[in-house]
């Protein structure tokens, strides 16, 4: 237990649904149960660069390395892009962001630099026609609101939320930005990236037959965690070491495995009905979190996914995904194969410009779906992901809950939880509550 723990009973709370308009048409893409010749789905335009325009100013919230990352991602999309404002809550990360941005010749005024956790309202009375909002994932759906409600274009990181009311204002706010034309790109890269977006249109087109199965991995070494600093108050401490609290991050099996969760969901055309699995904590030395997860996704019509994720030093590693059909089995990112393992199908990588098949060129999706959100942009073509990617970070709290508490969880439950992670209210200073790690099924006494 560490020190000046915070009580998960508190941690939490009870809140008011969303509406149910706000609950319907939330599959993602339409069932997979007939396999078509054609692609049911809209996919963003594979540019080398976006289409030159009028200037685009963009702000940063949250200016920790993955938002001075998506930052410099922006700027390199196109022509006349620029970074004009910086928020955060902690006044030297927007410091350190702006120093790491001089380095690279991106100059922000430093009236334009904001702190606290009301940075982001101040960032928005700026003139900026794009937001990228790059915090803890658990500040994700205020954010978003607020930014449509400010009528700006959004660059939303995953997962884009933390729980299931989280996910159902994601939801309801993105059905928002659509009616009123704006853009919503999410950081989803792998629907953004050439041999996963041409590996896709063959499965969709038939190339593997009617899927039967799949899995996921996101299996890695142990990330970032920090030690508690004399002076920092509970607040301060969670905020410094985000990555390790399930209320600012959602666990690992949303802040990383929901790439691959995602893409199941979407080679698959469906999300799951439910799930049932088991994780634990081996190693960790802070937070609250697992160190592993290990699900199952029923799908329906016998079609199952074992999602597998893991933190650990000294194991296998492994990621990515694979679909198994009745014709054929793909790895989604660049090759189909028969059943007897041979090479069906594979992506070829454009060549370098003397035809060298030995180097390849790759534009690299991170770059490529702020390609995609300036060129949205600038030929009036509005394109909002957000719904789809909050069906897939529920997905994955469907699978974390299931983990956490050892019963088997249906969507439908998710959908109508009023499970909020968090405090009521963001003050620095002592909170008043705990970090038990959840134990799954009964505990028998002696």
């Amino acid at each position: 237990m560490e020190k000046n723990q915070l009580s998960r009973r508190n941690f939490l709370e009870k809140s008011a649904l969303i509406g149910a308009a706000g609950l319907a048409g939330l599959s993602a893409l339409n069932s997979c149960s007939s396999r078509k010749s054609t692609v049911d789905y809209e996919f963003p335009p594979l540019l080398d660069k976006a289409p030159d325009g009028k200037t685009l100013r963009a702000g940063l919230v949250g200016c920790g390395n993955r938002g001075t990352g998506a930052a410099l991602n922006f700027l390199a999309a196109g022509d006349n892009l620029e970074l004009v404002a910086l928020a955060d809550v902690f006044e030297d990360k927007v410091w350190d962001c702006r120093s790491k941005l001089q380095k690279q010749k991106v100059e922000v005024p430093e009236n334009n630099c904001f702190w606290g956790f009301d940075a982001y309202k101040k960032l928005l009375e700026v003139d900026v026609d794009v937001v990228i909002l790059a915090t803890p994932p658990h500040f994700r759906p205020e954010h978003f609101d607020a930014c449509v409600q400010a009528k700006k274009n959004v660059f939303l990181e995953k997962p884009v939320c933390v729980d299931p009311v989280g996910a159902r204002q994601i939801i309801a706010t993105s059905r928002k930005a659509e009616n009123m034309g704006l853009t919503v790109i999410t950081g989803t890269q792998r629907r953004h990236q050439r041999d996963y977006v041409e590996t896709y249109k063959q499965v969709a087109s038939g190339a593997i037959g009617e899927p039967l199965s799949a899995k996921a991995m996101w299996l890695q070494s142990h990330v970032w965690f920090r030690t508690r600093e004399e002076g920092w108050s509970d607040m301060e401490y969670m905020l410094r070491n985000w990555n390790n609290f399930c209320w600012l991050c959602g666990d690992h099996i949303l802040d990383t495995h929901v790439h691959n969760i995602d893409v199941v969901n979407w080679f698959l055309g469906k999300h799951p009905e439910e799930a049932i699995g088991f994780g634990g904590r081996a190693h960790r030395l802070t937070g609250d979190q697992y160190d592993f997860f290990s699900i199952d996704f029923d799908f329906g019509n016998g079609v199952f996914s074992h999602s597998m994720s893991r933190q650990v030093d000294g194991c296998a590693n492994s990621l990515g995904e694979l679909i198994m059909g009745t014709e054929g089995y793909t790895n989604c990112v660049n090759t189909v194969y028969n059943l007897d393992g041979s090479v069906k199908w594979q992506y070829e990588y454009p060549k370098n410009k003397d035809g060298n098949s030995t180097e390849v060129v790759k534009i690299s999706p991170y770059i490529q779906e702020h390609i995609h959100l300036v060129t949205a942009i600038r030929t009036n073509t509005p394109v909002v992901e957000a719904e789809r990617t909050a069906i897939s970070t529920l997905t994955a709290i469907m699978g974390r809950t299931a983990a956490y508490t050892g019963r088997k969880v249906e969507w439908e439950e998710m959908m109508n939880s009023t499970e909020r992670l968090g405090p009521e209210e963001y003050v620095m200073g002592p909170v008043d509550m705990e970090f038990p790690v959840p134990v799954p099924g009964i505990q028998h006494k002696a």
